[in-house]
């Protein structure tokens, strides 16, 4: 039994200590060795790997537009990267951020100072000028420190912005409470190539902010829509992990809607938290485990998800 709760604490703490790695500022880590990884996705359209969420670009002889970009320190990096590429030599014209997390909006200010356009959701500007705790509500919390200036983006929509270039419409769409309460999903439809953002990731269970006006509904509700409304061969790039497809998204739905019908069953059957983290209602779900979000972070996750959304529709009704 010893063993046990040890090896489960030994989970959450590096569960909790990866995010944090993640939404840290660059002070303490050390991207010298992070090598920038390229692949072309379709056409003119490339993902960028490197540490942070993976970056999606339109290359062309109007220019680049990036979607997010990673830490700061990276920044140059991602540069030279796009630069190896010899497609053109024009600079990063346009940053579309899909939320407001460090490991997503960290080379803002460096692009930003470099004469980038930067571009977001309202909720992601607004989140960036106030800084705060990210997390799921329960064990998980991550500050965000504040940004201004050049990191801030300067053109912000609320419902969808499209941005026309290299003989593209590249369409940025929201989509509410999801990751967090400032997402959104980017649509390069000459290409048939959509970037999710963190509605969408590879590392197993999600972190889902619900701190941050995320919610397991609005996660479902974004990738069952871009589902229905994309071709079967779309190239999917996710928020973090390998370059992906439609398969692979319908399944990370499939888990997102199983394992809440779950949650959902205990809570009607009024088990508390402990209950259900007791009883390991997720175990069949575990090969989903392990990466960022164990099974027990993401119970909390699922039942603060959950409860805020009863509490809501409670108070309006």
């Amino acid at each position: 039994m010893r063993k046990r709760m040890r090896v489960a604490m030994m989970l959450v703490i590096g569960a909790m200590g990866v995010l944090a790695s993640r939404a840290a500022s660059a002070q303490g880590q050390d991207f010298s060795k992070v090598q920038i990884k390229v692949t072309k996705v379709s056409g003119n359209i490339y993902m960028l790997e490197g540490a942070g969420g993976n970056i999606a670009a339109s290359v062309g002889e109007d220019g680049i537009a990036i979607v997010d970009d990673q830490y700061a320190p990276l920044a140059e990096k991602i540069q030279a990267a796009l630069k190896d590429l010899g497609v053109t030599t024009k600079p990063v014209r346009f940053v579309i951020n899909t939320h407001y997390h460090g490991d997503h909006t960290g080379g803002n200010e460096l692009f930003g100072n470099a004469g980038s356009t930067l571009i977001a959701h309202a909720n992601v500007r607004k989140r960036l000028e106030t800084g705060g705790t990210a997390g799921n509500g329960g064990s998980i919390k991550v500050e965000q420190k504040l940004a201004s200036g050049n990191a801030l983006p300067i053109i912000t929509f609320e419902h969808d912005v499209t941005v026309h270039l290299n003989g593209e419409d590249i369409r940025a769409l929201h989509f509410p409470s999801g990751h967090t309460d400032g997402d959104s999903i980017i649509f390069f439809p000459k290409n048939n190539v959509v970037h999710m953002g963190d509605d969408f990731v590879r590392y197993g269970f999600p972190f889902i902010d619900v701190s941050s006006g995320g919610g397991v509904e609005g996660m479902i509700a974004a990738t069952e829509k871009v589902a229905a409304e994309l071709p079967a061969d779309v190239r999917v790039i996710p928020g973090h992990g390998a370059l992906s497809n439609m398969e692979d998204l319908k399944a990370f739905t499939k888990m997102l809607k199983e394992t809440s019908a779950v949650v959902e069953k205990a809570l009607g059957g009024r088990k508390t938290l402990d209950q259900m983290k007791q009883e390991k209602i997720l175990a069949p779900w575990e090969k989903f485990s392990g990466g960022y979000i164990n099974s027990d972070a993401f119970i909390e996750t699922l039942y603060n998800s959950l409860t805020r959304h009863q509490g809501e529709f409670m108070k309006h009704n």
